[in-house]
């Protein structure tokens, strides 16, 4: 299940990472307390950058896209097949709740009806192959 709180800063779904989708030592989610996280995820430069406003979000910043950012969409771009920017966009035109539903159809495994991981090319619970959708 996705919700908005799953969203983090960078306009990562967290409900598709590895990290959080693992049994053993699960992430609960960059907006979530520190205290699971992975290291490289509590000291995340975007999730602690001083200007993020009251959103939340790196949407309304007035030096988006950074280079940190540029970094990281052009990596998930490359590696996954996802755009940050892309969704921090959709977010800031159509809404949280909309991206939301959007990335419930979107990464909804026709195999078992849950979520995809972004991180694996199979579906962690039934391995379907996400190349067949």
């Amino acid at each position: 299940m996705i919700s908005p709180e799953l969203i983090a800063p960078c306009g990562m779904n967290c409900a598709l990472c590895m990290a959080y989708q693992r049994e053993k030592n699960r992430c609960p989610g960059c907006r979530q307390s520190d205290d699971l996280k992975p290291r490289s995820c509590v000291s995340c430069i975007i999730k602690n950058c001083t200007h993020l406003n009251e959103d939340g979000f790196c949407i309304s910043c007035e030096k988006l896209p950074c280079r940190r950012m540029k970094q990281l969409d052009r990596r998930y771009r490359t590696k996954y097949g996802m755009s940050m920017l892309e969704n921090l966009e959709h977010i800031h035109k159509k809404g949280i709740d909309d991206f939301v539903e959007k990335e419930m159809v979107k990464w909804k495994c026709p195999g078992c009806g849950g979520l995809l991981s972004v991180h694996r090319d199979r579906c962690l619970s039934c391995g379907y192959l996400k190349e067949e959708r």
